[in-house]
């Protein structure tokens, strides 16, 4: 029976009770299209479109959505010029794209945050698995040194660090994506007892303003914001490799991303 982009769907979220109001839904595409082959990117930008296209990809999964916000509001992309082009692609290739998030998150445990432990190679200094987060002890190792590790494992050009370089770094708590916001972050990192935070991204008036008063006070506590993409793009590509392990007869390619800033 041919594999349809439906039946790929039904399978990614399949360990997961359904979810209501999900933001996981197929963005572009029919359901009982066949596919052929399957892309899988964090972010579904013109280029890893074209790219998936290019690959002889014709289910394209990613983690964020097209439209540039979180639950797709029409009026911020009604009429708007660059959506439109992004859509003439899409709507003459016949790409099928499926967002997938919500599910992603729930599935225990969380591929995004252990595909960020994995590159990170850091699996066998984990000792919690919490539904959001992920602690782990680190050996003896400073802020400064820290940051060189995730910088080399995760090939990026830069990060940002807030408080005292010399920090030194015993148990250490993870949130991927946007969970780096106050209402999750600071009480993580004091019910735990963390000397460090590392978060995708939140609010830069929030949590790195209360790691700049723990610092002032004399409190060892510092912060590593690696920015969304970086926290969980990881995961994405994880989760082509499990998809290759289930759907060996189709070609499955992972698409990187570029970093979306640079320091001038």
């Amino acid at each position: 029976m041919p594999l349809s982009v439906q039946t790929v769907i039904d399978k990614l979220c399949s360990s997961v009770p359904p979810i209501s109001n999900t933001v996981d839904i197929l963005m572009a595409g029919q359901p009982d299209t066949e596919v052929r082959g399957i892309a899988v990117s964090f972010m579904p930008t013109q280029q890893v479109i074209e790219k998936a296209i290019a690959l002889g990809a014709n289910l394209l999964i990613t983690h964020e959505p097209l439209s540039y916000s979180h639950r797709h509001e029409e009026k911020l992309i009604e009429n708007d010029p660059i959506y439109a082009q992004k859509q003439k692609l899409i709507a003459e290739s016949g790409i099928a794209i499926f967002r997938y998030h919500d599910y992603c998150h729930r599935k225990q445990p969380d591929i995004i945050m252990t595909g960020l432990l994995a590159a990170l190679e850091w699996e066998s200094h984990l000792t919690e698995m919490l539904p959001i987060a992920a602690i782990v002890e680190l050996p003896s190792l400073t802020v400064t040194e820290v940051a060189a590790h995730a910088k080399q494992k995760l090939g990026m050009p830069f990060l940002r660090i807030t408080g005292d370089l010399s920090t030194p770094c015993r148990r250490a708590g993870i949130l991927v994506g946007y969970r780096g916001g106050a209402s999750t972050a600071i009480p993580f990192m004091r019910e735990h007892e963390l000397d460090l935070l590392i978060v995708g991204e939140g609010p830069e008036w929030e949590t790195p303003e209360y790691i700049r008063d723990a610092s002032y006070q004399g409190r060892p506590k510092a912060l590593l914001t690696l920015g969304h993409a970086e926290s969980e793009e990881p995961g994405m590509r994880a989760l082509s490799e499990e998809l290759r392990r289930q759907y060996p007869e189709v070609a499955v390619e992972f698409i990187p991303i570029a970093p979306i800033f640079r320091i001038v």
